[in-house]
């Protein structure tokens, strides 16, 4: 009869320390077990470690970009595939406010849903959040994508959609891949003008938020608007 790998009774383990207590787990533990669900055969507790040490925490680890992550050894198809559901289950909760129409207050709800959805993506993505008259949104979608540092985006495409699905405003929501959520000159430009060919259309633009990572930067929180 086969034995049991030597880390089966340490999994084993880690599945009753979770169900007992899972906050008291270490990171590379909470690692290792994620990694176990799709390599059942494989000691994580080393490829866990490893990740760590490269990508320095958890966050760092599930917002890696996949080129980095095949670097590691390890690591293959199955890993990665597993890494893109995580993000999208990420993304998908983040995006739960606004996608249940909630009041907006303040840039923080579609900021955190941007940050999830698009705040580490390799290239540019443009999307825009809509809103009624009583600021609840009522659409959440993406317009356009780039490439790593620059994207075609025009006043007609975002004010065509938000007269289309009747909304009252806009909040304009795009990616800095490099890290940096500042604005650059053309971010400023764009803005100009989305604001005003909104203005002769009736429409409000009530932020643009730029992502990076975990960082955003608010257009309306900085007097810009």
């Amino acid at each position: 009869m086969a034995k049991d790998p030597h880390y089966a009774g340490h999994r084993q383990r880690l599945r009753q320390r979770i169900l007992k207590d899972p906050k008291a787990l270490a990171d590379y533990e909470v690692l290792e077990m994620v990694l176990g669900q799709v390599l059942p055969r494989l000691d994580t507790k080393p490829l866990a470690k490893a990740l760590l040490a490269e990508f320095k925490d958890l966050s760092g680890v599930f917002r890696a970009p996949a080129d980095r992550l095949a670097g590691i050894k390890g690591l293959g198809p199955a890993v990665e595939a597993h890494w893109a559901l995580l993000a999208e289950l990420m993304a998908r909760l983040s995006e739960a406010p606004i996608r249940r129409g909630e009041v907006l207050s303040g840039p923080e709800t579609v900021a955190q849903a941007a940050k999830a959805r698009i705040g580490n993506k390799p290239r540019e993505e443009f999307w825009v959040a809509l809103v009624d008259n009583k600021n609840r949104v009522i659409a959440w979608e993406q317009i356009g994508a780039g490439t790593v540092d620059q994207m075609a985006v025009y006043p007609r495409e975002v004010l065509g959609l938000a007269l289309s699905r009747q909304a009252s405003g806009v909040i304009l929501v795009h990616n800095h891949p490099g890290g940096d959520p500042r604005p650059s000159r053309e971010d400023l430009d764009l803005t100009r003008r989305m604001v005003r060919a909104a203005e002769d259309l009736g429409l409000r633009v009530l932020d643009h938020l730029v992502v990076a990572g975990t960082e955003h930067f608010s257009f309306q929180e900085r007097g810009l608007l």
